[in-house]
């Protein structure tokens, strides 16, 4: 089982899944190619445009975006397609049986100085009773996801995909351009000593959180008793590749700056994707919201562009996260997780 049709094959995927995976990945491998032309090609740099999230567009989110549209609009299975860089749905084939969702190029900031970047994609099944361009397609919990994945374009192309069965990782072989399955199920660990966060925004968060971000900065000395280190790389997706491959709890936790958005990831194109990696990986992903917290996969979408907070990664450490963000004061029993066997 070392290539891709075959472990699809062995998830049961349908044929019409199997197509609509091998065009998306097909996509990401000539957005590869643009990556490692970079200058070159004149791909670099700002596209002048703001995208709907009022973020300044970067020549490759155009770029990528653009071929990722063209390739799925002839597939016939697929229905409709979001995406972060689309304000809204993109309609289809009416007879299409799925729907996709995906950020073309995550950590654009990254572009310019060869930094970490990648795809996010996810595909549900579409909804037979919901018009094709309504964005109602797309209000389905993450727990629906037939297929979620990233491509990471680093010193080496990895595709990481889950489609029913373990989250994998293959490897794409320059010579032949095709993926080779690398490692046939990553596992996180249940423990760890690293930590993902953007520290610049600590002065916004709650008290609660800056309390476990501290307990964790404290290392030996501290109540946790062990060291950790920081690790942060401005894209979720190498961030979220590092807690796969290694271990580590990966946080974007809400914040203060706006009261009405108080959350920066979205959560159809990459709260959702990630943490159905991360579940079948053997991890925990979760959000904080309304006083408790949630269960990514359980949330209801409500918007096309939702966004939520993200607490994901190594089990017992994100249980141990979510113990602080409901602490009261120092001496209140923790809150547990509730409405899930699995946490």
């Amino acid at each position: 089982m070392q290539d891709l049709e075959n472990c699809l094959n062995h998830d049961k995927a349908s044929a019409e899944l199997k197509s609509v995976v091998t065009t998306l990945i097909d996509v990401t491998k000539e957005i590869a190619f643009a990556v490692r032309q970079g200058a070159l090609a004149g791909v670099l740099g700002s596209a002048q445009v703001e995208n709907v999230q009022g973020e300044t567009q970067k020549k490759l989110d155009v770029i990528a975006n653009d071929l990722l549209k063209s390739a799925l609009s002839e597939n016939s299975c697929v229905r409709a397609l979001a995406s972060e860089e689309e304000e809204h749905v993109v309609a289809l084939h009416q007879s299409g049986k799925y729907i996709v969702a995906f950020d073309p190029l995550d950590g654009s900031s990254n572009i310019d100085i060869n930094g970490q970047i990648g795809t996010i994609f996810t595909i549900y099944p579409a909804l037979e009773n919901v018009a094709a361009d309504s964005p109602a397609q797309f209000f389905q919990l993450g727990k629906n996801q037939l297929c979620a994945g990233y491509v990471l374009y680093g010193a080496s192309t990895l595709l990481v995909l889950t489609s029913g069965g373990p989250t994998r990782c293959f490897t794409l072989d320059p010579h032949s351009n095709e993926w080779v399955l690398t490692n046939a199920q990553l596992q996180v660990p249940q423990n760890t000593q690293e930590f993902s966060i953007n520290m610049a925004n600590q002065r916004f968060w709650s008290d609660n959180f800056k309390r476990y971000v501290a307990d964790l900065l404290l290392g030996e000395t501290g109540v946790r008793g062990k060291r950790f280190n920081m690790r942060w790389n401005a894209a979720m997706v190498g961030d979220v590749h590092r807690v796969l491959t290694r271990g580590g709890i990966f946080m974007y936790p809400n914040d203060n700056r706006n009261p009405r958005q108080p959350a920066k990831l979205r959560l159809l194109y990459e709260a959702n994707p990630m943490a159905l990696l991360i579940e079948n990986a053997g991890g925990k992903a979760c959000s904080e919201a309304m006083n408790k917290i949630q269960r990514i996969l359980e949330i209801t979408p409500e918007s096309l562009h939702q966004r939520v907070s993200v607490v994901l990664g190594s089990a017992n450490e994100v249980d141990i996260c979510n113990t602080y963000l409901f602490k009261r004061d120092q001496q209140a029993e923790p809150v547990l997780i509730e409405n899930d066997e699995a946490y």
